[in-house]
């Protein structure tokens, strides 16, 4: 078994609204250089509900899929297949948890697995993957911040 990539950390904000900025607002903080066009204008989409697709859209009308969403449990629970830029059979599985700790406060706790989908790739992509997560979490949690 590949270890999976746990991260845990808090947001100022109640846990609704960091599912809702994680979730139908992902367009709004998703950063270009980790879509599959790399195009600044787009849309990064995850539709709402289980067996939700998550994809970008280009401004010429490209679908690119990402992934799809497995369980849909708004505002504490949201599990999804990942494959941006691998094929549907290559997907990983992403975990992420909303626990409000305060009335304006929220752990997210985020769990990456399925590594083994990879084969012989897996360990180097899940070792990738950690500096995705770094890169990419400081703009949930501005977004999630500044927004809540």
């Amino acid at each position: 078994m590949i270890e999976p990539i746990r991260i845990e950390f808090e947001v100022d904000c109640p846990a609704p609204h960091a599912f809702d900025v994680w979730t139908t607002r992902i367009a709004g903080w998703w950063p270009a250089d980790h879509t599959v066009s790399g195009e600044a204008d787009l849309a990064v989409v995850l539709e709402p509900r289980t067996g939700g697709r998550i994809f970008e859209r280009t401004a010429a009308g490209l679908e690119y899929d990402w992934g799809e969403v497995t369980v849909w449990e708004p505002p504490s629970r949201l599990v999804y297949l990942w494959h941006l830029r691998r094929d549907r059979a290559d997907a990983t599985e992403v975990e992420i948890r909303s626990i409000e700790t305060a009335a304006t406060r929220t752990r997210v706790e985020i769990e990456h697995r399925g590594w083994e989908a990879l084969g012989g790739e897996g360990e180097s992509w899940r070792d990738r993957n950690h500096g995705g997560w770094d890169t990419l979490l400081p703009w949930f949690i501005a977004e999630a911040t500044a927004t809540g």
